[in-house]
Protein backbone atom coordinates (compact mmCIF):
# COMPACT_ATOMS: atom_id res chain seq x y z
CA UNK A 1 0.00 0.00 0.00
CA UNK A 2 2.91 2.44 0.82
CA UNK A 3 4.64 1.62 -2.19
CA UNK A 4 1.29 2.14 -4.24
CA UNK A 5 1.20 5.52 -2.34
CA UNK A 6 4.32 6.35 -3.49
CA UNK A 7 4.72 5.29 -6.87
CA UNK A 8 1.15 7.80 -7.32
CA UNK A 9 2.73 10.80 -5.48
CA UNK A 10 5.57 10.13 -8.11
CA UNK A 11 3.26 10.27 -11.13
CA UNK A 12 0.97 12.95 -9.69
CA UNK A 13 4.41 15.13 -9.30
CA UNK A 14 5.35 14.11 -12.40
CA UNK A 15 2.33 15.38 -14.35
CA UNK A 16 2.72 18.37 -11.92
CA UNK A 17 5.91 19.44 -13.30
CA UNK A 18 4.48 18.43 -16.94
CA UNK A 19 1.98 20.80 -16.95
CA UNK A 20 3.96 23.42 -15.14
CA UNK A 21 6.70 22.96 -17.98
CA UNK A 22 3.82 23.26 -20.48
CA UNK A 23 2.53 26.27 -18.53
CA UNK A 24 6.16 27.83 -19.33
CA UNK A 25 6.31 27.28 -23.26
CA UNK A 26 2.95 28.55 -23.70
CA UNK A 27 3.84 31.60 -21.98
CA UNK A 28 7.48 31.88 -23.75
CA UNK A 29 5.47 31.33 -27.27
CA UNK A 30 2.93 33.96 -26.31
CA UNK A 31 5.93 36.26 -25.36
CA UNK A 32 7.54 35.42 -29.18
CA UNK A 33 4.21 36.15 -30.93
CA UNK A 34 3.78 39.40 -29.03
CA UNK A 35 7.31 40.54 -29.97
CA UNK A 36 6.57 39.35 -33.37
CA UNK A 37 3.91 41.76 -33.72
CA UNK A 38 5.07 44.47 -31.95
CA UNK A 39 8.43 44.23 -34.10
CA UNK A 40 6.11 44.09 -37.46
CA UNK A 41 4.45 47.03 -36.01
CA UNK A 42 7.24 49.27 -35.93
CA UNK A 43 8.46 48.21 -39.06
CA UNK A 44 4.88 48.48 -41.06
CA UNK A 45 4.95 52.45 -38.84
CA UNK A 46 8.81 53.20 -39.89
CA UNK A 47 7.43 51.85 -43.57
CA UNK A 48 5.04 54.72 -43.23
CA UNK A 49 6.75 57.27 -42.38
CA UNK A 50 9.23 56.81 -44.42
CA UNK A 51 6.48 57.16 -47.46
CA UNK A 52 4.93 60.32 -45.80
CA UNK A 53 8.71 61.38 -45.52
CA UNK A 54 9.11 60.85 -48.82
CA UNK A 55 5.58 62.07 -50.22
CA UNK A 56 6.35 65.58 -48.27
CA UNK A 57 9.56 65.83 -49.72
CA UNK A 58 8.30 65.96 -53.27
CA UNK A 59 5.42 68.21 -52.55
CA UNK A 60 8.23 70.44 -50.90
CA UNK A 61 10.09 69.97 -54.16
CA UNK A 62 7.05 70.54 -56.42
CA UNK A 63 6.30 73.48 -54.59
CA UNK A 64 9.86 75.23 -55.08
CA UNK A 65 9.28 74.27 -58.68
CA UNK A 66 6.26 76.02 -58.66
CA UNK A 67 7.47 78.93 -56.67
CA UNK A 68 10.51 79.04 -58.96
CA UNK A 69 8.13 79.23 -61.64
CA UNK A 70 6.12 81.89 -60.36
CA UNK A 71 8.94 84.04 -59.79
CA UNK A 72 9.67 83.82 -63.37
CA UNK A 73 6.90 84.53 -64.11
CA UNK A 74 6.41 87.51 -62.60
CA UNK A 75 10.07 89.26 -62.89
CA UNK A 76 9.42 88.65 -67.19
CA UNK A 77 5.73 90.47 -66.28
CA UNK A 78 7.63 93.02 -64.44
CA UNK A 79 10.43 93.14 -67.37
CA UNK A 80 7.47 93.92 -70.05
CA UNK A 81 6.61 96.60 -67.79
CA UNK A 82 9.47 98.29 -67.53
CA UNK A 83 9.88 97.87 -71.15
CA UNK A 84 5.89 99.08 -72.14
CA UNK A 85 6.51 102.21 -69.91
CA UNK A 86 10.18 102.74 -71.51
CA UNK A 87 8.32 102.50 -74.96
CA UNK A 88 5.69 104.75 -73.79
CA UNK A 89 8.36 107.63 -72.36
CA UNK A 90 10.05 107.79 -75.71
CA UNK A 91 6.84 107.88 -77.99
CA UNK A 92 5.56 110.84 -75.77
CA UNK A 93 8.62 112.51 -75.90
CA UNK A 94 9.59 111.67 -79.64
CA UNK A 95 5.73 112.87 -79.88
CA UNK A 96 6.27 116.14 -77.49
CA UNK A 97 9.31 116.68 -79.70
CA UNK A 98 7.26 116.52 -83.02
CA UNK A 99 4.57 118.80 -81.94
CA UNK A 100 7.34 121.36 -80.34
CA UNK A 101 8.05 121.72 -84.27
CA UNK A 102 4.43 122.57 -85.58
CA UNK A 103 2.93 124.42 -82.36
CA UNK A 104 3.77 126.69 -79.57
CA UNK A 105 3.87 124.98 -76.42
CA UNK A 106 4.84 125.95 -72.54
CA UNK A 107 8.10 124.69 -71.21
CA UNK A 108 10.02 125.31 -67.77
CA UNK A 109 13.59 125.34 -68.57
CA UNK A 110 16.16 125.70 -65.48
CA UNK A 111 13.61 127.31 -63.32
CA UNK A 112 12.28 129.52 -66.37
CA UNK A 113 9.21 128.98 -68.01
CA UNK A 114 7.90 130.54 -71.00
CA UNK A 115 6.27 129.63 -74.38
CA UNK A 116 8.34 127.49 -77.00
CA UNK A 117 7.42 128.50 -80.45
CA UNK A 118 7.94 125.73 -83.76
CA UNK A 119 11.98 125.54 -84.42
CA UNK A 120 13.51 126.88 -81.52
CA UNK A 121 14.42 124.15 -79.52
CA UNK A 122 16.26 122.58 -82.46
CA UNK A 123 17.49 126.32 -82.98
CA UNK A 124 18.92 126.15 -79.21
CA UNK A 125 20.29 123.06 -79.73
CA UNK A 126 21.92 123.46 -83.24
CA UNK A 127 24.01 126.87 -81.41
CA UNK A 128 24.96 124.63 -78.38
CA UNK A 129 26.15 121.71 -80.77
CA UNK A 130 28.34 123.72 -82.48
CA UNK A 131 29.73 125.04 -78.98
CA UNK A 132 30.54 121.52 -77.85
CA UNK A 133 32.01 120.68 -81.07
CA UNK A 134 34.34 123.67 -80.61
CA UNK A 135 32.85 125.71 -83.49
CA UNK A 136 32.92 129.05 -81.26
CA UNK A 137 32.01 131.75 -84.08
CA UNK A 138 29.06 129.31 -85.42
CA UNK A 139 27.96 128.80 -81.92
CA UNK A 140 28.32 132.67 -80.95
CA UNK A 141 26.42 133.63 -83.99
CA UNK A 142 23.93 130.73 -83.52
CA UNK A 143 22.77 131.86 -79.87
CA UNK A 144 22.64 135.73 -80.59
CA UNK A 145 20.65 134.98 -83.81
CA UNK A 146 18.55 133.25 -80.79
CA UNK A 147 18.46 135.83 -78.64
CA UNK A 148 16.94 137.98 -81.37
CA UNK A 149 14.74 136.04 -82.73
CA UNK A 150 12.98 134.68 -79.60
CA UNK A 151 13.46 137.27 -76.47
CA UNK A 152 10.51 136.04 -74.83
CA UNK A 153 12.19 132.06 -74.35
CA UNK A 154 12.47 130.26 -71.80
CA UNK A 155 15.74 129.25 -73.31
CA UNK A 156 17.36 132.62 -73.41
CA UNK A 157 19.27 132.89 -70.27
CA UNK A 158 20.94 130.04 -71.14
CA UNK A 159 21.59 131.03 -74.66
CA UNK A 160 22.92 134.54 -73.13
CA UNK A 161 25.57 132.07 -70.75
CA UNK A 162 26.98 130.21 -73.21
CA UNK A 163 27.16 133.60 -75.98
CA UNK A 164 29.20 135.06 -73.44
CA UNK A 165 31.45 131.92 -73.17
CA UNK A 166 31.34 131.54 -76.52
CA UNK A 167 32.83 135.44 -76.80
CA UNK A 168 35.42 134.28 -74.08
CA UNK A 169 36.71 131.74 -75.76
CA UNK A 170 36.69 133.47 -79.21
CA UNK A 171 38.68 136.50 -76.83
CA UNK A 172 35.49 139.00 -77.84
CA UNK A 173 36.22 140.27 -73.85
CA UNK A 174 33.97 143.25 -74.24
CA UNK A 175 31.24 141.12 -76.29
CA UNK A 176 31.52 138.56 -73.51
CA UNK A 177 31.30 141.67 -70.76
CA UNK A 178 28.27 142.86 -72.10
CA UNK A 179 26.52 139.27 -72.44
CA UNK A 180 27.33 138.18 -69.31
CA UNK A 181 26.04 141.55 -67.77
CA UNK A 182 22.77 141.08 -69.41
CA UNK A 183 22.26 137.76 -68.30
CA UNK A 184 23.07 138.77 -64.33
CA UNK A 185 20.62 141.58 -64.78
CA UNK A 186 17.82 140.27 -66.21
CA UNK A 187 18.01 136.75 -64.89
CA UNK A 188 19.61 137.43 -60.60
CA UNK A 189 18.16 134.23 -59.96
CA UNK A 190 19.01 131.92 -62.53
CA UNK A 191 21.43 129.00 -61.50
CA UNK A 192 24.10 130.17 -63.77
CA UNK A 193 24.72 133.10 -62.49
CA UNK A 194 27.81 131.93 -60.43
CA UNK A 195 29.40 130.14 -63.61
CA UNK A 196 28.23 133.40 -65.80
CA UNK A 197 29.68 135.63 -62.88
CA UNK A 198 33.23 133.66 -62.85
CA UNK A 199 33.62 133.96 -66.68
CA UNK A 200 32.70 137.72 -66.41
CA UNK A 201 35.40 137.78 -63.92
CA UNK A 202 38.20 136.33 -66.35
CA UNK A 203 36.95 138.46 -69.29
CA UNK A 204 37.65 141.76 -67.13
CA UNK A 205 40.91 140.02 -65.53
CA UNK A 206 41.90 139.30 -69.41
CA UNK A 207 40.72 143.34 -70.80
CA UNK A 208 42.80 144.53 -68.04
CA UNK A 209 40.29 145.65 -65.60
CA UNK A 210 42.02 144.25 -62.95
CA UNK A 211 39.61 146.44 -60.14
CA UNK A 212 36.19 145.53 -62.04
CA UNK A 213 37.65 141.73 -62.06
CA UNK A 214 38.85 141.60 -58.29
CA UNK A 215 35.14 143.37 -57.48
CA UNK A 216 33.14 140.62 -59.68
CA UNK A 217 35.11 137.84 -57.92
CA UNK A 218 34.11 139.24 -54.00
CA UNK A 219 30.85 139.43 -54.99
CA UNK A 220 30.96 135.49 -56.12
CA UNK A 221 32.68 134.63 -52.67
CA UNK A 222 30.45 136.63 -50.56
CA UNK A 223 26.89 135.92 -52.56
CA UNK A 224 27.76 131.84 -53.02
CA UNK A 225 30.16 130.74 -50.94
CA UNK A 226 29.46 127.25 -51.34
CA UNK A 227 29.64 127.11 -54.72
CA UNK A 228 32.26 125.68 -57.03
CA UNK A 229 32.84 129.15 -58.75
CA UNK A 230 33.31 130.56 -55.18
CA UNK A 231 36.40 128.04 -55.11
CA UNK A 232 37.61 129.14 -58.54
CA UNK A 233 37.01 132.85 -57.56
CA UNK A 234 39.17 132.56 -54.73
CA UNK A 235 42.34 131.29 -55.96
CA UNK A 236 41.80 134.12 -59.06
CA UNK A 237 41.53 137.30 -56.67
CA UNK A 238 45.23 136.62 -56.41
CA UNK A 239 45.55 137.36 -60.26
CA UNK A 240 44.14 141.20 -59.60
CA UNK A 241 46.37 142.32 -57.16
Amino acid sequence: MRKLNHSFKQTLLRAFCLSAATLCLSSNAWALFADDDARKAILDLRKSLATTQMDLQNQIEKLKADNAELRGKVESLEKQGEDISTSQKTYYQDLDTRLGNFEPRTATVEGVSGTVQPGEKKAYDDALKAFQTGNLKKADEGFSAFVNRYPKSPYVPLALFWSGNSKYANKDYTGAITQLQSLIKRYPNHPRIPSAMLTLGNAQLESGNKAAAKKTFGEIISKYPDTESAKDAQQLIAATK
